[in-house]
C-alpha cells in the first residue's frame, strides 16, 4: 500500500483548465495593440522630456546619467509591480475565459493607463510624507539619492522573490516597509545630530489601512456572495468554469466590467506609489526643469499672491510677541515638522516663509522665470511650510477659527499646486511599465489566484463579487488620498468568497500568502535600511 501511495503521488497532476488556457498561443491581437500602446507612449514621452529640458543649461552629463538610472530603477519597480498587482486585475477575467489572456493583459494595461492619468496625485504625496523630511528636503544630496535607491531595490528584490513563488504579496506594503527601513537607518546614522526617521503617525495611518483592507476584501466579497445567491436566481452564474468556452454573454460582460474597473482604479491608487517617488528623482536631478510647476498661469499666480497675503495677516495674529527669529526661517519650520512640537518661534517663522515666498513669486510673475539656482530652495520652501500648516490644523494648535482654517486651506492649495505636481509624461511611463511588467509576468499570481486559493475552481459569482469588492475599496481609498493594497483586496476576497460558498480553503496556500504578508513590511524594512547604510558609505 505504501509503495501504491509513493506511485500515485509521483504522477504529474492533471493540467488544470487554467495551466491549459495560459499554454495557448499568444493573441497576435492582443500583442500588437499593446506594441502600438508601447510605441505610442515612448514617443509622447521622448517629445515632452526634449521639451521639459530644452531650457536646461548641461554644464555635465552625471546628473543626466543618474537620472536615467535613478528612473529605470523606479520604472523597474513599476515593472515588477505589474507582476503582481495587475496580474489580481486580471486573474479573474482569464481564469473564466472572459478574454484571452493577452487580450486581458493589454485591456488592463489601457484600463491602468486611464486611471493613472485621471489620478490627482494626492496617493504619490501621501507616500513621500513618510520620509524623513530631511531628505525630502536634500534629495539632490549623497543621503537624497542614496535613499531613493535603496528603497527602490529593496523593494524590487522582495516584490521579484514573492512573485517567484506566486505569492501575491502587497507591493504598497513592500514599498511601506523600504520607507521605514530608510527612515529608521537614517536616524540610526544620525542620531547625534537629531535627524528625524519615520513620521510614525503617517506610518501607522498606512498601515492601519493596509491592514483593514484585507479584512475588508474578505468580509465584503462573502457577504457580496451570500447576497447574490439569494437575490439572483441565475444557475449559470454559480457554475465554474466549462473547457474552454467563454461564459454566457451578462456573465461575461459582469466579468469584463470588474477587470476594467479594478484595473482603472489599481491605476488610479497603485500606480501612484512610484510617481513622488520618481518627482523626488527628477526634481534631485534637474530642478531647474521640475523643482516648481511651470504649468501654473500667470492668473493663478495672482491668486497665489493674494492667499499669500491673506495667510501671511492670519499667521501675524497669532505669532508670540517674545519670540526671537533665528537666522534661519525654513530650519525653524522643518524642525517643527520633524518634532511636532510648537516652539515660540515656529509661527514667526512660517510667517516670514509665506512672506519671503509672496515676495519672490510676485518678483518673478511665473514659476519657470524664478532663477536656476532659487528654483530648489523656492520649492523647499513652499514645501515646509505647506507641511507645517497641515499639521497646525490637523493638531489645532494654534487654534484658527473656521474663517482662518478656510484661508490657510485655500493659501496651501495653491502652494501644493506649485510642487506637488506630476507631468502627464510621468503617469504614461508608469502605466507602460505596470503593462509590460503584467504582460511579462501574470501567469504566476493568476494561477495562485485562480486555482491554489479555494479547494474547488472558482465561479463566476466569485470572481464578480471578488472584483467588485476591490473596485470599491481601492475607489474609496483613492477618494481619501490613501495607499491600498489591490493584492490584499482581491485575494482575501476569492478567500471569503470561497468561505461564503461552501469551497473550503487550501490552508497551504493561505499560510503562504498570510506568511508573506506578515514577513513583507520587516523584510523590506531591514533590505532598505542595510542598503541605505551600503549607499552612504560609498557616497
Amino acid at each position: 500500500m505504501a509503495d501504491l501511495a509513493t506511485l500515485v503521488e509521483a504522477i504529474p497532476p492533471r493540467p488544470t483548465l487554467l495551466d491549459r488556457r495560459i499554454k495557448k498561443e499568444s493573441s497576435r491581437a492582443g500583442i500588437v495593440v499593446f506594441l502600438l500602446a508601447l510605441l505610442a507612449g515612448l514617443g509622447y514621452i521622448g517629445v515632452h522630456v526634449a521639451k521639459d529640458l530644452n531650457n536646461v543649461t548641461i554644464t555635465s552629463v552625471w546628473p543626466y546619467l543618474l537620472l536615467a538610472l535613478a528612473l529605470l530603477i523606479a520604472l523597474g519597480f513599476e515593472f515588477v509591480n505589474g507582476f503582481h498587482d495587475t496580474a489580481n486585475a486580471v486573474a479573474t477575467v482569464i481564469y473564466t475565459h472572459s478574454l484571452e489572456p493577452n487580450m486581458a493583459v493589454v485591456w488592463s494595461g489601457l484600463c491602468n493607463l486611464a486611471g493613472v492619468l485621471a489620478s490627482s496625485g494626492t496617493v504619490a504625496f501621501a507616500v513621500i510624507t513618510l520620509l524623513p523630511v530631511e531628505l525630502i528636503l536634500q534629495v539632490s544630496s549623497g543621503a537624497g539619492f542614496a535613499m531613493v535607491f535603496a528603497l527602490l531595490i529593496a523593494a524590487i528584490l522582495w516584490n521579484l522573490g514573492t512573485w517567484w513563488f506566486g505569492l501575491p504579496a502587497s507591493s504598497s506594503h513592500t514599498m511601506v516597509g523600504s520607507i521605514i527601513g530608510v527612515g529608521v537607518a537614517n536616524q540610526l546614522l544620525n542620531a547625534r545630530t537629531g535627524t528625524s526617521g519615520v513620521d510614525w503617525e503617517q506610518a501607522i495611518k498606512v498601515l492601519k489601512v493596509l491592514l483593514i483592507s484585507p479584512v475588508v476584501g474578505f468580509g465584503a466579497a462573502a457577504l457580496l456572495m451570500l447576497l447574490s445567491k439569494w437575490l439572483i436566481k441565475f444557475p449559470s452564474l454559480y457554475e465554474a468554469p466549462k473547457n474552454n468556452r467563454p461564459p454566457p454573454f451578462p456573465i461575461r460582460a459582469l466579468m469584463v466590467l470588474t477587470c476594467t474597473g479594478v484595473s482603472f482604479f489599481h491605476g488610479s491608487n497603485d500606480g501612484q506609489k512610484g510617481m513622488g517617488l520618481i518627482m523626488l528623482i527628477l526634481i534631485g536631478t534637474v530642478p531647474t526643469a521640475y523643482a516648481l510647476n511651470h504649468a501654473v498661469s500667470p492668473m493663478e499666480i495672482q491668486d497665489f499672491i493674494a492667499a499669500s497675503e491673506q495667510a501671511g495677516h492670519i499667521l501675524d495674529r497669532h505669532v508670540d510677541k517674545n519670540a526671537i527669529l533665528g537666522p534661519d526661517a525654513r530650519a525653524e519650520v522643518t524642525d517643527y515638522i520633524r518634532t511636532k512640537e510648537l516652539q515660540p518661534a515656529t509661527i514667526l517663522a512660517l510667517r516670514e516663509l509665506v512672506e519671503d515666498l509672496n515676495h519672490e513669486v510676485a518678483l518673478y510673475k511665473v514659476f519657470k522665470s524664478v532663477p536656476a539656482q532659487e528654483q530648489t530652495n523656492v520649492r523647499n520652501d513652499m514645501y515646509v511650510a505647506s507641511e507645517a500648516i497641515r499639521l497646525m490644523q490637523k493638531s489645532n494648535n494654534p487654534a484658527f477659527t473656521p474663517a482662518e482654517n478656510a484661508a490657510l486651506k485655500n493659501y496651501k492649495s495653491k502652494v501644493d499646486k506649485a510642487t506637488k505636481f506630476i507631468p502627464n509624461w510621468v503617469k504614461v511611463a508608469v502605466a507602460l511599465a505596470l503593462g509590460l511588467g503584467t504582460m511579462v509576468g501574470w501567469k504566476r499570481i493568476v494561477v495562485t489566484v485562480g486555482e491554489k486559493i479555494g479547494k474547488d475552481h472558482l465561479t463566476y459569482a466569485q470572481g464578480a463579487s471578488a472584483g467588485l469588492v476591490a473596485m470599491g475599496t481601492i475607489f474609496a481609498a483613492d477618494t481619501f488620498g490613501l495607499p491600498v493594497s489591490t493584492t490584499h483586496v482581491l485575494s482575501s476576497g476569492v478567500a471569503g468568497t470561497m468561505v461564503a460558498n461552501g469551497s473550503g480553503l487550501r490552508l497551504s496556500t493561505v499560510r503562504n500568502i498570510a506568511a508573506g504578508w506578515v514577513f513583507t513590511l520587516p523584510a523590506a524594512a531591514l533590505l532598505s535600511g542595510v542598503l541605505y547604510w551600503l549607499f552612504r558609505s560609498i557616497s
